[in-house]
């Protein structure tokens, strides 16, 4: 009795290690996808940014979704260049601030600042299932935005 219950706790521990490890090499992976993409990118499928282009900064404080793949999911969209926005990694260049963080267990934050006045334009709250958080992040900064009339 003792031993199959050893064997059973030894069963439990390993399944739980193989998840966080599983879960650890998915977010590597994701985040390595990006930057390998990103290197694929050549000088004439670089966009330019326009002079009237409102400068958007993802800070990702999550330590699950990096800012670089919320990056890729809003240069994806249509309408993020629809709108005349594009991606700085000069946050000092920034007009606009779009900041992801944790909340709880699958609860994320996300915050978008106008840089020059330093108010708080729009925010949310959204749940990482059914989905990626930075899809639904780009989806609904791309719709606040539409819907504020920017630039």
């Amino acid at each position: 009795m003792i031993m199959k219950q050893s064997i059973s706790n030894h069963r439990a521990k390993t399944v739980a290690f193989a998840l966080v490890a599983l879960t650890c090499i998915a977010v590597a992976t994701g985040s390595a996808a990006v930057v390998s993409q990103r290197k694929r990118l050549t000088s004439s499928q670089t966009p330019v940014a326009s002079e009237s282009a409102r400068r958007v900064y993802v800070r990702s404080k999550s330590l699950l979704v990096r800012a670089a793949v919320v990056e890729d999911k809003l240069l994806k969209r249509p309408e993020f260049k629809q709108l005349g926005l594009s991606i700085t990694r000069d946050e000092s260049d920034a007009d606009i601030i779009l900041e992801l963080r944790h909340d709880l267990l699958t609860m994320y934050v996300f915050t978008v600042v106008e840089v020059k006045r330093q108010t708080v334009i729009a925010g949310g709250k959204l749940s990482s299932l059914g989905g990626t958080v930075a899809d639904k992040v780009a989806k609904r900064f791309v719709k606040v935005m539409s819907e504020m009339g920017q630039p």
